[in-house]
């Protein structure tokens, strides 16, 4: 028998390991199976190609841009997943008679893990938006073209990295029959790039009991090219359409009638206060004050020698959370009020889009924690938080007190013309989505 001094040494030995086995609990496993999952998502760089250029001759265009919808992109995407094979498929589709199949498709597919207390969804979107002036595209851009190691297209990457990544990541694990821990769910949605409403917004009215506050939710659709921005919060969005009325007239007898031009543009000057006004900072986005943004300015009169007698302008307002949009609302209102008593004008205010953003994602949520580790390990880099002007659909996840990030390796090239994805780059989410579904 050891003597008591052993005795001692042995216990707090035995004591030290199990300390170390706890703490390691929850983190990355580091085994022959990652290795495994790793080669095989880096032998798929043809399939990447191959699976771009059967989704980019897809428009899926929402009918406020001139498409009839993602129901065959849709059919296309379910295909892919049907032939790596598939535990569970929810269909979630949301009436919409302005398409040809009366809906707008959203699917859900699952697989079990070994653990049932969490689900790793990758949620995806299938539509795009317009290609915008054609003569600035180097090839047409509904035709998949492969060069230097990019596929080129619309939608190459906005959304169909996400698309593409996170069906390899799933094929992965099917091919090489290897168990993952976590349950593993994708969420392929329509209307992200129209506000949601037949997306998102849909799936989680109809089925909220798909998602629980342990599982972890990432969305493919905000990042950076080397991988270490995690999307945690974004700012609230104010879009307004201001309609000025005056009186038309004569260009050569403008004191006959109300220049609503001349009103209209001193109120875009006016407004500029607001970022005066709401001028506070936050160092967690990215500009780091609100933005106050006049973009699109309609038509009015069509002929030089005419005084406008209505002008319609647009108005861009990204606002730190913490800010409460009727504050800005309030502001605007009097100083539309003021024109209007300066030049004898009307102003009309319409909200096109309004959503206050819900808090944060924590900086310590197991998700971030989770995908850091997964980063560090793929990527070899560290990640940090960050928040955003943008709008993504992890706003919709975040409002029902789900936590939710954004994470992808992009160029940032969505919206573009020549919009291209980085083969590699889809290469390299598909493993940290696969390291995703590993952890403990």
């Amino acid at each position: 028998m050891p003597s008591f001094p052993f005795k001692i040494l042995y216990f707090c030995l035995g004591f030290c390991i199990i300390k170390v086995l706890f703490l390691l609990k929850g983190m990355p496993v580091h085994d022959s199976s990652w290795n495994l999952i790793r080669e095989r998502i880096s032998g798929y760089f043809d399939d990447v190609v191959r699976l771009q250029e059967a989704l980019i001759p897809l428009p899926a265009l929402a009918p406020e841009s001139g498409g009839e919808g993602e129901w065959l992109k849709a059919e296309t995407v379910r295909r892919f997943i049907e032939a790596i094979g598939v535990d569970e498929w929810i269909d979630i589709p949301a009436p919409d008679e302005r398409v040809p199949k009366g809906y707008r498709p959203n699917m859900a597919f699952r697989w079990r893990g070994r653990s049932p207390d969490r689900t790793v969804w990758i949620l995806s979107h299938l539509d795009v938006v317009p290609p915008g002036d054609r003569t600035q595209w180097e090839n047409d851009p509904f035709r998949a073209v492969f060069r230097d190691g990019k596929v080129i297209g619309r939608g190459a990457e906005d959304n169909h990295q996400a698309l593409v990544s996170s069906i390899l990541a799933v094929r992965a694990f099917r091919e090489t029959k290897t168990a993952v821990e976590n349950g593993v769910g994708l969420i392929i949605v329509s209307d992200e790039e129209t506000g949601s409403r037949y997306g998102i917004h849909h799936v989680l009215n109809v089925r909220p009991d798909l998602f629980r506050k342990t599982d972890w939710i990432v969305v493919p659709d905000a990042g950076d090219p080397d991988g270490t921005l995690i999307e945690t919060a974004e700012k609230s969005v104010l879009w307004l359409r201001f309609v000025v009325k005056g009186k038309q007239t004569h260009g050569s007898t403008p004191e006959k009638g109300i220049n609503a031009h001349r009103a209209g543009a001193h109120l875009i000057v006016k407004l500029d206060g607001l970022s005066r006004i709401f001028s506070r900072n936050d160092p967690l986005f990215d500009p780091p004050p609100s933005t106050f943004e006049p973009t699109k300015k309609e038509a009015n009169v069509p002929n030089v020698n005419t005084v406008p007698g209505e002008d319609a302008f647009h108005f861009d307002c990204r606002v730190l959370p913490d800010v409460p949009l009727d504050a800005v609302r309030s502001q605007i209102r009097d100083w539309s009020n003021e024109i209007e008593a300066s030049f004898g004008v009307r102003v009309q205010i319409e909200e096109t889009q309004a959503t206050q953003a819900p808090p944060a994602t924590p900086s310590h949520s197991p998700v971030v924690l989770a995908l850091k580790a997964a980063v560090r390990e793929v990527l070899n880099r560290d990640a940090q938080t960050k928040g955003i002007g943008g709008g993504t659909v992890a706003e919709a996840f975040r409002a029902r007190g789900l936590p939710a990030v954004c994470w992808t390796c992009i160029d940032d090239t969505a919206h573009t013309p020549n919009e291209y994805s980085k083969v590699e780059n889809t290469l390299n989410d598909a493993k940290v989505f696969a390291h995703l579904f590993m952890q403990k």
